[in-house]
């Protein structure tokens, strides 16, 4: 935990948390804050954080992730009416495609025909055979933990 500590000093989530540095906040709640990205994908693009630094949502304690979601949850549900918006897009990065090294789930107000287009990764085929060794390798993992 010293390690995540440390992190914090340095983190600018943490530092919104706080209230150090400036963010357009628009939500807080025991546990969580929520701000608009600087950079949206769309306009009205939110950022959920956990109000104590953590990482990934490998690292997330499992106590706080009922907390964070249901943040995003509620997020998630106002968008659509706040803005206009037909639905949302949830996402969450895990260390690839992290900007900033604190745990942030991405709410994004969607419309059709918004131009958004599938995922924003090349999509791929199982060869013959794999998809069992992939499924066996994952529940092996998952009975482990």
């Amino acid at each position: 935990m010293a390690q995540a500590t440390e992190a914090a000093a340095d983190c600018p989530f943490c530092a919104i948390v706080r209230g150090e540095l400036d963010a357009a906040v628009v939500g807080r709640g025991e546990g969580w804050c929520a701000f608009l990205d600087r950079s949206p994908v769309f306009h009205g693009h939110v950022l959920v954080v956990p109000a104590e630094h953590h990482v990934t949502l490998a690292d997330l304690p499992i106590d706080q992730i009922a907390v964070l979601f249901a943040a995003v949850q509620k997020i998630s549900r106002v968008l659509p009416r706040a803005l206009g918006a037909d639905g949302t897009f949830v996402a969450a990065n895990n260390v690839v495609s992290q900007s900033v090294a604190h745990l942030h789930v991405h709410v994004v107000p969607r419309k059709k025909k918004d131009g958004l287009r599938g995922f924003f990764w090349p999509r791929v085929k199982y060869a013959e055979g794999s998809l069992e060794d992939y499924r066996a390798r994952i529940a092996a993992g998952l009975e482990e933990s």
